[in-house]
């Protein structure tokens, strides 16, 4: 067989770049051709990095120690509290605790969360001025959380009729009544029949009772309504 060579046009064909290749080239030119500029962003993208790591692990810790120091606390109060059930002894055992915890770890998950709980614990304890602030700064913390939010919402309704402030508890106590979420609003409306009643708002208090009686769910309270509004 003759052997059959490649023609001019051919070899002109093969020497010429496709489109990929020609890209490559065109993409290493200009790369070479800023090549300080690209090292300088990728040394500035590496410290962006290096930071957010860095932050990221600053809040692990941080969330770490929280959880420790509220863990310690809360077996110390248990301890207390066991020996004779006194809730201001506890009380008394664990103040400190926490408070370094709101103190050097605030913006934790632990940290909130202990406001509520350390919250309880001075309501129990009868430091209604101190679970009062607890719960009011919890309250600022959850945002739409309606099941939470309604719950501190009651609790900061009874904290202020403890304090025999009843203008300020049928506030905490609408909130919920006006609210969409249908969590704990027999016990609000509940709360503001009595509260209306202490205020000689007889018609008020008669609706609140109607609402709990007539509602759907399950209430512990609906008995009651109903032999208040015969």
């Amino acid at each position: 067989m003759a052997n059959q060579g490649v023609s001019n046009e051919r070899k002109r064909e093969l020497a010429k770049m496709d489109p990929f290749q020609e890209g490559l080239a065109k993409s290493i030119k200009w790369a070479t051709a800023r090549k300080k500029q690209l090292m300088i962003s990728a040394g500035a993208l590496a410290g962006v990095v290096i930071v957010f790591s860095a932050i990221m692990f600053s809040f692990k810790q941080s969330e770490i120690k929280a959880s420790e120091l509220a863990a310690k606390a809360y077996g110390k109060y248990e301890e207390q509290y066991s020996q004779d059930g006194d809730a201001r002894k506890g009380y008394d055992a664990v103040k400190d605790d926490f408070q370094t915890l709101f103190d050097e770890y605030p913006n934790t998950s632990a940290g909130r969360m202990a406001l509520i709980n350390f919250g309880k614990l001075c309501f129990e304890a009868k430091a209604y001025d101190q679970a009062f602030d607890l719960y009011s700064k919890a309250l600022s913390t959850v945002g739409d959380k309606a099941g939470v939010k309604n719950f501190l919402l009651c609790a900061l309704g009874t904290v202020c009729e403890l304090k025999n402030d009843l203008e300020q508890a049928k506030s905490y106590y609408l909130r919920v009544e006006n609210g969409t979420s249908n969590l704990l609003k027999d016990d609000a409306r509940f709360a503001l029949a009595l509260i209306y009643e202490k205020l000689n708002d007889t018609d008020a208090g008669r609706q609140m009772y109607e609402k709990v009686a007539e509602s759907s769910g399950d209430s512990i309270y609906k008995d009651i309504a109903q032999a208040r509004i015969k």
